[in-house]
This record gives structure tokens, C-alpha cells and sequence, in this order.
């Protein structure tokens, strides 16, 4: 067994999450369902605009919502990010060693501004995300820590990195230390915004070939430059040994390299869709690490999944936590809403 389970890598954002109408969105003349880079003064000016409106503060970035899963079910985790010596780096280390997380940061945090995500949910529950980087835009292979990579059994690569020079360069070199130590490798293609932008650097990071991708249903069509699932999944092959696609209320679809399953979805009141993709992430590498097959760690990941969109902000509550391992019977059969259909 390696100490980590998952080394986890991308951006450390303090996720600023606001429940707004949609004409809310056409006001500050925003676009809707996607993550839209901005400045600082950008930054500063939406949050006057959003003054007074009910928000919640959380550590996220989508890498880092899923080691912080992943932690929270048992996993053993590393994460490399960067954050400044500021009101809310501090917040971010401190969590980050609150929860058992390893990290490359210290008590000396990097000079600079900790960057934020303001994010916009809609009732329609739909995020829509609009992201200072602020010091995570300058996240290099500086931040790496090679021991620890080569002493877990997973790499996990955000795809936002793709968005920086230096981000996506760190991404590369990590695979690359990932192949050299026999560490499995995957990565998450993040947005549709990244997939659309970026696509040249999400390949470069991809590679000859990744162990598993993860994608939205949007993501993996645009990425494979398909109009239909059916042709996505094939096509997705070239680039993974196995994948994930989630189709938010129809599932998700498993590729394993060998067979696809289909995996139906919790029937829920959808309040917020923020984090969903990376908590099935998360639990999903932790049922594979903890030796399930695809399956059974999508039912999981779907039921973890199915936790947080029924609530606002990103994280599972420690009620969720303890419901999810409930559902974890012997021979690691995990009880779902509906049968589970072996596509092909």
C-alpha cells in the first residue's frame, strides 16, 4: 500500500457561492453555465454588485472540492496548489491541515493574493463561475512535491490548469513523473469553457493516454468533436484507458476498457449543482482505490453526487459522509434507487 491514495493537483480558489436570479445574470451581462476568467477589479466589482445577497464561503477549486471528498470518506490525500499570505490563504492552509489533507504549502504561505471564484447559482440550479486566479495563475512545477507523487497509487490533474502557461507546464511534467513511477493517471476536463479554449493544452497533458477522463456529457461531445454520445464514448477511447461521463439527472456512463455501464441517477430536488462533477470524482477514485470495481464506485459516486446538488455550496455535510458508508454492504454491494444497465 502507498501512503497516498490520490495526489491531487489544480487551482486553490475560495469559493464565494451566491444565490441570484437569472436576470441577475443579464444585468452584470454574465454567461450563464460556464466558467468565465476575470481580473481583480472585475472581481471587486461583482462582489459590490452582489453586496447583501446570502452567500457561503468554502475552499474549493475543482481539484481540491475533490481530495477534499475523497478525505472525507477515509482516502489518504496530497494536494499541490498555491495560495498567498493573505486573510484567505490562511483560511485555505488551515482547512486543508484541518482535514488530514498533505500539502506542499506551509505556515509560510507565497506572497501574493489568494485567488476566488465567485459563483452564481441560478434556481434552475445551474453555476455559473467567474474565476480570479489571482497567485494560482503562477501554479508550476515549483509546487510539485516528486516523493509524494511517486508514493501514491493516483495522480489527478483539474483540467483549469490547461489555462496557464505554467499550470498546464506543471500538469505535463506531473504526468510525466506519474508514467516514470508507475502512478495511474487522471485527468478532469472541468468545463466546457477549458474543452472549447484549450483543447490543444488538454491534449498535450492527456498525452500518449491518461488512465481515466473525466467529463460532463457537453465536455465530452465538444472534446471529441462529436454531435452524439454514442460516437463521444467510442472516440474517448483514443485518449483514456477508461472513463466517466456524467449526464447530471440521466447518470453517468462507465467505461472500464473493457465494457460500458450505464448508472442511473438519484431521483432529487436539485438545489445546486456546484461541486457535483467533483465529488463524483472524488468518491469515484475512492471506490476504485479502495478496490471496487466501476460499477459499484459509480453507484457511490452517483449517490455522493446526488447528496450535494440537494443542498447549497460544494461539500458533503458529515451527515452525508456517514449516510454514504451505510450504503456500503458486504461484498461491496452499494444500495441504489433503480437497476443498474451493462450497455455493451
Amino acid at each position: 500500500m502507498k501512503p497516498f491514495h490520490v495526489y491531487g493537483m489544480g487551482n486553490a480558489l475560495v469559493d464565494i457561492d451566491f444565490e441570484v436570479k437569472r436576470q441577475t445574470l443579464e444585468r452584470l451581462n454574465i454567461d450563464k453555465g460556464v466558467m468565465t476568467l476575470i481580473d481583480e477589479s472585475t472581481h471587486h466589482r461583482l462582489l459590490e454588485e452582489l453586496d447583501g445577497i446570502k452567500h457561503l464561503k468554502e475552499c474549493g477549486g475543482s481539484a481540491g472540492n475533490t481530495i477534499f471528498t475523497l478525505q472525507q470518506l477515509g482516502a489518504k490525500t496530497f494536494f499541490s496548489c498555491k495560495v498567498g499570505n493573505d486573510e484567505s490563504g490562511r483560511f485555505y492552509y488551515q482547512t486543508l491541515t484541518a482535514e488530514g489533507i498533505c500539502t506542499n504549502l506551509n505556515e509560510n504561505l507565497y506572497s501574493g493574493i489568494t485567488g476566488k471564484c465567485i459563483v452564481l447559482v441560478t434556481p434552475d440550479a445551474d453555476r455559473t463561475m467567474n474565476t480570479f486566479l489571482g497567485i494560482t495563475a503562477t501554479f508550476s512545477k515549483a509546487e510539485l512535491s516528486e516523493e509524494s507523487l511517486k508514493n501514491s497509487e493516483y495522480l489527478y490533474i483539474e483540467g483549469f490548469l490547461a489555462a496557464s502557461s505554467t499550470g498546464c507546464e506543471a500538469a505535463i511534467v506531473a504526468r510525466e513523473m506519474a508514467e516514470k513511477y508507475g502512478v495511474k493517471t487522471a485527468l478532469c476536463l472541468s468545463d466546457p469553457n477549458m474543452v472549447m479554449y484549450f483543447k490543444s493544452e488538454l491534449h498535450n497533458i492527456i498525452g500518449k493516454q491518461v488512465d481515466i477522463i473525466f467529463s460532463n456529457e457537453h465536455e465530452a461531445l465538444l472534446f471529441t468533436e462529436t454531435n452524439y454520445i454514442d460516437d463521444a464514448k467510442e472516440a474517448l477511447k483514443k485518449y483514456a484507458k477508461s472513463f466517466v461521463i456524467t449526464q447530471g439527472d440521466k447518470g453517468a456512463i462507465l467505461y472500464d476498457g473493457k465494457q460500458f455501464y450505464h448508472v442511473p441517477a438519484y431521483p432529487v430536488k436539485v438545489l445546486d449543482t456546484v461541486g457535483a462533477g467533483d465529488t463524483f470524482a472524488g468518491t469515484f477514485l475512492y471506490g476504485i482505490t479502495q478496490g471496487y470495481d466501476y460499477l459499484h464506485a459509480g453507484k457511490l459516486a452517483n449517490l455522493a453526487a446526488s447528496k450535494v446538488v440537494a443542498k447549497f455550496g460544494p461539500r458533503l455535510s458529515n451527515g452525508h459522509i456517514l449516510e454514504i458508508k451505510k450504503n456500503i454492504v458486504k461484498e461491496t454491494k452499494i444500495l441504489v434507487p433503480r437497476s443498474t444497465n451493462c450497455l455493451y
